[in-house]
């Protein structure tokens, strides 16, 4: 499991610049695909020698009158709680402050890794004045400048070097880990009972009623699997109680943690733009998908229920065209054993490998029926493609201009490889690389 690194401090104290330093200036994502591009308080780093998971407390805070210092205390407990390592973020210009003070002391009586960092201290003026912060009674602190990378990779390589001993240890690759994820009051917990067949989850009709995901081991057809239930996702606007805001990370973690996701929808009130999201963050971490419509019992139906029900998934979902679709209903069992069944389905294509030879022919069909756009006045031209991985299957493409192939080409040779190999409910990456990377 990735660690967790929460950045905590005043507002305008630099945190977000910092976020941004430290993912690589990624600040949005960016697809062709409805549903994906959206602003991110969080972010998962594979830049440093151990990945971890950061989070920019400051993107948390509900709308409330409340004072800052009582935001300020609550994030930095909701850090300490939840972070494995805790950045806590001071103003170097601005000097010591009573909040900053107060902080700190709550700090200190931490049990995990706390480094006391003082940003925006780019100059030999600046750092002078930052001695003033040892009246904290820290034995050390950091200065930096976010804005311009200095000091940033010494503290990291401390920062890294303070995680957990286990951080970067693999999990069972023969466990199979599935999560649930959904909107609250959707019925991830009623239905994880029933795929277990006992009440190992609460189930409330109260929204919100779990709020960590819950790990549970077991056996089927004689494979092994872990299944995980977590909190519901709110839409942002509905975050009012600040312990939802963590909970929402930790349902976001339970995505990274799994090979297959199951994202629950309330057949009652259809999909919704939260429904999107939830998604998108399933998609954009490679996870294996499964659409699991719930209640479908208490829908009113005819003939043409299900065919509108999942044209409107297929229209609202196009990045995750290939991932399949259920209806059940976790109260009276309905269909409910079709789950496992698609879920053994789908773990055999996210990690199918297929042959050089195989892969090869297909590509070199699909490049030949149909020529890549020209790029900056250049034919773009393919050599071979080769698969460097499973979970998802990944894809190298060797190619004279990279940065020459359009999304939409990409997303044609995608369709080719599937239509050659299959690989339902699973994303595809192909990666494209220079003529020169392929000579070494």
């Amino acid at each position: 499991m990735r660690p967790i690194v929460a950045i905590v401090g005043r507002p305008n104290v630099g945190k977000s610049t910092l976020f941004n330093r430290l993912i690589g200036e990624r600040k949005a994502i960016v697809d062709d695909m409805p549903g994906v591009t959206r602003d991110r308080n969080y972010a998962n780093v594979d830049r440093y020698d151990v990945p971890f998971t950061l989070i920019d407390t400051g993107g948390f805070e509900p709308v409330s009158q409340e004072l800052l210092l009582q935001q300020m205390r609550t994030q930095s407990q909701l850090a300490m709680e939840e972070a494995d390592v805790v950045i806590f973020l001071m103003d170097g210009r601005a000097g010591l402050t009573v909040a900053d003070r107060e902080v700190a002391a709550m700090l200190r009586k931490m049990k995990k890794p706390v480094f006391y960092v003082v940003n925006k201290v780019d100059g030999d003026k600046v750092e002078a004045l930052s001695s003033e912060f040892y009246a904290l009674g820290i034995d050390k602190f950091h200065t930096i400048s976010a804005a311009h990378n200095r000091g940033v990779g010494d503290l990291m390589e401390e920062v890294t070097a303070a995680f957990p001993a286990n951080a970067a240890v693999d999990e069972d690759e023969e466990l199979t880990r599935i999560a649930v994820v959904g909107r609250p009051n959707v019925g991830k917990s009623s239905l994880v009972n029933r795929l277990l067949g006992f009440e190992r989850s609460v189930a409330n009709p109260v929204a919100g009623t779990t709020r960590d995901s819950i790990d549970t081991l077991f056996t089927c057809n004689r494979k092994r699997y872990l299944l995980i239930d977590t909190a519901g996702i709110r839409r942002k606007g509905k975050v009012s109680l600040k312990i939802e805001t963590y909970s929402v990370v930790d349902a976001l973690r339970s995505i990274e943690r799994a090979d297959v996701v199951l994202i629950v929808i309330n057949a009652e009130e259809g999909v919704t733009e939260q429904d999107t999201k939830i998604a998108g963050y399933a998609y954009e971490a490679g996870r294996s998908c499964l659409f699991v419509v719930n209640k479908w019992d208490a829908v009113a139906k005819d003939n043409a229920t299900i065919g509108k029900f999942v044209d409107k998934i297929r229209t609202e979902f196009k990045y995750l065209a290939f991932a399949p679709i259920v209806f059940v209903s976790a109260k009276s069992g309905q269909r409910t054993g079709t789950i496992m069944t698609e879920v053994e389905k789908l773990m055999a294509e996210y990690t199918k490998r297929v042959s050089t030879a195989d892969l090869n022919r297909v590509f070199k069909e699909a490049i030949e029926s149909h020529h890549a756009p020209l790029a900056t006045g250049r034919r773009v031209k393919f050599y071979y493609a080769t698969q460097v991985a499973v979970k998802p299957p990944s894809f190298v493409i060797f190619t004279n201009q990279p940065e020459g192939v359009h999304f939409s080409y990409e997303r044609y040779l995608t369709n080719k490889f599937r239509e050659a190999f299959g690989f339902s409910g699973t994303p595809l990456r192909l990666m494209f690389r220079g003529r020169e990377r392929m000579k070494k």
